[in-house]
């Protein structure tokens, strides 16, 4: 289909969803369209089974959400548009933070920005925020409302004029959005709850354990140690319920539309609050398939080019980044490949970077490194990695085995050390980590800790002299990438001495 062949029906619903917009607006709108028409409806026929509606439906959507968004925000989004690579500069400098923590409410974190425009940040990821359920709610990634942010951080006119006090610092706001479930407290389980089938097919209930005995056969366990298992029972709706990570964490049934054009309403309601980058929690889990683990499946990117092409219609100044913690062969697709390049998330987590940083440091080798991060396909022209040392998360030792073989190792063997070496077991090891998640079915264990316990500056068995040279390095190494390739020499010779 040429990129200016966009169905008559389509340019009746801008015509009539822009009818009170000046022209000038209604064209840009139009030719945004022409722009990333074939980008959605790709996306939606690969989807669905009546993709023309679901693509008109959306297309209406972004167009509301445009006529909706700020001057203010229009402008921005030329700027972006002007300059496509914004985002990949090597001034870009990111910090997370808890608003609580920082500055104990949102408007209260406005009065602290000079501290990190003195750091030099340009990107700020405000950890979970949007209404959580009450009690556990797994760190605010149990999102009961994505309308509202927590009471006790301040209401979303607060969240709008924070992003536009960053904006005007030149900091961009980051913030989650969780994908694959909603807490169990959410409208839409609610609704289900009590009988509505709509949206009790926004869900994956089943009535008894046949079909959720068929996928466990193939399904990992995420957390093995307080939720085993990978679906509910559920008195309020009769069935078992799909809860990939908690009782009360409902995955959604992402093979309905509806819940699509739900998350598309929201993507734009956050655009329009000023927000520029969303989080993509837990992508890598949205698409069930029978007979495979339910993780990295190609539906996932297809779902990511909707959600991308409709919010380049409406507000391109936004970007998407995907929060993908896979192994080293999944995890390229997440910023595109094949068909889908340039055409998903804007930015990933580089996760293997990550480990094999913390693997070079307790092993003293950068060998498997070397080989592990060479032979990993180039980076997409139009994506970028967040590259660090440590976040709020786990570490899953994402150790491939066939690179592991290849260096004359034990995949599981080495993921074995380094989970001995940083939970401090290993009797050299100058880490503090913490156990979480022990597998005792595969062996599986995964570590938690800050960077400062892990690279040895804990309260045991505290070595500030290495413990600094091991975090400098391991910042070197994350700053330079993708800039120098001189960088990986340089680290192993500093390892090596």
């Amino acid at each position: 289909m040429p990129r200016t062949a966009v169905p008559d029906a389509i340019h009746d619903i801008i015509g009539a969803a822009l009818a009170p917009l000046p022209p000038h607006r209604r064209d840009t709108f139009t030719l945004r369209v022409e722009r990333w028409w074939p980008d959605l409806h790709e996306a939606v026929t690969a989807l669905y089974a009546e993709p023309d509606a679901v693509a008109r439906t959306l297309v209406e959507r972004a167009a509301h959400a445009f006529a909706d968004r700020p001057d203010e925000l229009h402008r921005l989004d030329e700027r972006r548009l002007l300059e496509p690579d914004w985002f990949q500069q090597p001034t870009m400098f990111g910090y997370a933070c808890y608003v609580d923590r920082f500055g104990d409410t949102l408007s209260g974190l406005a009065d602290r920005l000079d501290h990190l425009t003195d750091l030099g940040v340009t990107y700020l990821h405000l950890m979970p925020l949007l209404t959580p359920r009450p009690g556990d709610n797994d760190g605010g990634y149990a999102v009961m409302d994505y309308r509202t942010v927590r009471e006790d951080l301040g209401t979303v006119d607060d969240l709008r004029a924070l992003a536009t006090t960053l904006r005007e610092r030149g900091i961009s706001p980051v913030i989650d959005l969780v994908l694959n479930h909603v807490a169990r407290e959410h409208e839409w389980a609610e609704l289900a709850q009590q009988g509505d089938a709509v949206h009790r097919d926004y869900f994956h209930i089943h009535p008894d354990r046949s079909t959720p005995d068929a996928y466990e056969r193939t399904l990992p366990e995420v957390f093995p140690d307080f939720a085993p298992g990978n679906f509910t029972w559920d008195d309020g709706v009769d069935g078992w319920v799909w809860t990939t990570f908690n009782e009360w964490q409902w995955d959604l049934n992402w093979a309905n539309p509806a819940v699509l054009v739900e998350f598309v309403d929201i993507v734009a309601a956050l655009a329009n609050l000023g927000i520029e980058v969303v989080r993509l929690d837990a992508i890598a889990f949205l698409w069930k398939r029978l007979g495979t683990n339910c993780q990295n499946q190609p539906e996932v990117h297809a779902i990511t080019q909707i959600l991308r092409a409709t919010a380049r219609m409406a507000s391109p100044a936004l970007l998407f980044k995907a929060e993908a913690i896979v192994g080293p062969r999944d995890l390229l697709p997440y910023l595109g490949t094949g068909s889908h390049t340039g055409r998903v998330s804007d930015i990933a987590y580089h996760n293997s970077l990550m480990v094999q940083v913390w693997s070079m440091l307790a092993s003293g080798s950068t060998e498997l490194a070397r080989h592990a991060l060479s032979t990993l396909p180039p980076t997409p022209p139009g994506g970028t990695w967040v590259t660090y040392v440590r976040c709020h998360d786990d570490i899953g030792w994402a150790i491939d085995d066939g690179d592991a073989a290849a260096m004359g190792l034990s995949g599981a063997g080495h993921r074995h050390f380094l989970a001995d070496w940083y939970s401090g077991e290993f009797p050299q090891s100058w880490a503090e980590g913490l156990v979480f998640q022990h597998n005792p079915d595969t062996g599986d264990r995964r570590i938690s800790g800050t960077a400062a316990a892990l690279s040895g500056l804990g309260a045991e068995r505290r070595d500030p002299d290495g413990a600094f040279a091991r975090l400098f390095l391991a910042h070197a190494l994350v700053a330079v990438w993708g800039r120098d390739p001189r960088g990986v020499e340089w680290g192993r010779d500093r390892l090596a001495g």
